[in-house]
């Protein structure tokens, strides 16, 4: 009986499978390897080190596969354990290095026997309840943010170590640390409402432009404001900034207008980074725009953007703008900020008295009988006002192209849960996920891939099909003949040797 429309059929193979359609995914194992990751989270996370079952790194890694793999929830894990072929490669590496006694050690985890390769959507489950903690629930109102426990806090400093090694190979005496908050709507019932009004989780990330790494994360409720708490979080991400840089750069949107958190970049008592020269999105609020009208028409100059190097106009005009918000103007030693300001023509003004009354997304006002965009910009650094204006701009590039790739691309935006904790660990792992993404196209595929979405890391290298075999005491993953990512891979796989035997 035919099985459809046209003339071919499905089956199953039967027995066991050496077939395998994720042959480039034990790339990702071989590089989360050699950057000492296994080492690092059995040190730093703890959650299963005292009970049977899968450790710490098999859990995390496997979750991390994961996500590279394109599955955005725990029971997708299931897809990857069908796989026989890549299942029978990762068990043939997986112990690779471990002393005797550490092998012995593992296999005693299952006493017994282990029917699976990867841990089932129940252990997986299991494993997240470690990282959940019962602070906080319903009874706590307005904003809130659950400490982070200890297993949290490792996870947080294995990332650290992604940073290290990112540095190690591919130096950066410079941070530039995007600040930046992303809704992650979600339909738990537990998750809190945010300013837009629907439920979502809302992730504070701190993001290194020059790297493409994410520093630091804060898996946040969505009621909890993008601009609150932003000094603890920026001392925090700096003290995960690896070895080698010296000299740190911020750039907010108007979440970031907060005078406490300039004033903690601009006092230079950092003994490490000393004063951080920053460029925020100012709010434009009446009084900014007063000011904004007191600019002399001859004082706005266009603004270009350079490409292949020419010149573009993008159509907006800025102009520095004499302007000293209450809060310092009432302080006697109140601190000195440049404030600058662009416009834009409305390519369709809104109708003579109906100007006020629209709701639109972004702030406007009337010069000259013109109606403009209007945004502002506040920063201690003495660059010329385009040349600050265009690097702030770079902010709304990578750093917002990260959070598509994080609920888009990886399993950022589907979270397993309604416990807080086992959805910061879930966001979590999804960050390492990320950042080894981006190591893997930096150091091992080389620049023609640092640009690559991860679609087409998974069209050229992770969906690979392959053969899993073992032959003269070697385990063989043989691909189709002439398949043109054959040398991709092994390109790859020496700039990974490299990595593993740097000291």
């Amino acid at each position: 009986m035919a099985q459809g429309f046209l003339p071919f059929q499905y089956e199953t193979e039967r027995g066991s499978s050496s077939a395998t359609s994720h042959a480039g995914l034990m790339l990702y194992v071989e590089l989360f390897q050699a950057l000492g990751l296994r080492k690092a989270i059995e040190k730093e996370v703890g959650v299963r080190r005292e009970t049977l079952g899968y450790s710490d790194w098999q859990v995390v890694l496997s979750l991390l596969l994961l996500n590279l793999a394109g599955g955005e929830c725990v029971s997708d894990l299931d897809v990857l354990e069908g796989d026989q072929g890549f299942c029978k490669a990762y068990r043939a590496v997986e112990n690779h290095g471990l002393q005797r006694r550490e092998r012995r050690e593992l296999g005693d985890r299952f006493p017994e026997g282990r029917a699976r390769t990867l841990p089932s959507s129940s252990a997986t489950f299991r494993y997240l309840a470690g990282f959940h903690t019962a602070v906080g629930g319903p009874e706590v109102k307005g904003a809130y943010i659950p400490p982070a426990p200890a297993p949290l806090q490792g996870l947080r400093r294995v990332n650290g170590q992604v940073l290290s090694r990112a540095q190690k190979h591919r130096r950066s005496r410079t941070a530039t640390l995007d600040l930046d908050a992303t809704l992650d709507e979600t339909w738990k019932r537990e998750a809190k409402y945010c300013y837009k009004h629907f439920k979502a989780y809302q992730p504070l990330n701190v993001y290194w432009w020059e790297q493409e790494l994410v520093v630091h994360s804060e898996f946040r409720d969505g009621n909890v404001p993008a601009g609150f708490e932003l000094r603890r979080v920026l001392a925090e991400a700096l003290t995960y900034l690896p070895a080698g840089v010296d000299q740190v750069y911020l750039r907010s949107d108007s979440a970031g207008y907060d005078h406490e958190l300039l004033g903690y970049c601009d006092d230079g008592k950092k003994e490490r980074f000393g004063r951080i020269e920053f460029a925020v999105s100012c709010d434009v609020t009446p009084q900014f725009k007063a000011a904004v009208v007191q600019v002399p028409e001859e004082e706005w100059g266009p603004l270009y953007r350079e490409e292949k190097g020419k010149k573009i106009a993008t159509g907006r005009e800025w102009a520095e703008v004499c302007f000293v918000p209450n809060r310092l103007c009432s302080k006697k030693r109140g601190r000195e900020y440049r404030y600058l300001a662009t416009r834009e023509a409305l390519s369709q003004p809104p109708l003579p008295g109906l100007a006020e009354q629209l709701d639109l997304p972004f702030p406007t006002m009337t010069m000259n009988a013109t109606s403009y965009k209007i945004f502002g910009v506040v920063t201690n650094r003495d660059l010329p006002g385009a040349e600050l204006i265009l690097w702030h701009d770079q902010r709304s590039g990578r750093s917002e192209e990260a959070h598509a790739v994080m609920k888009n691309d990886l399993a950022g935006g589907t979270l397993p849960s309604g416990d807080f904790g086992e959805n910061a660990a879930w966001w979590m792992i999804m960050i390492l996920a990320f950042n080894l993404h981006t190591a893997m196209k930096r150091l091992a595929l080389g620049p023609s891939w640092a640009r690559s979405r991860i679609k087409a890391l998974r069209f050229h290298l992770i969906n690979l099909p392959g053969r899993v075999l073992r032959h003269a005491g070697r385990l063989i993953i043989r691909l189709p003949g002439d398949h043109p990512s054959f040398d991709l891979l092994l390109a790859a796989r020496g700039r990974i040797l490299a990595l593993a035997r740097a000291p």
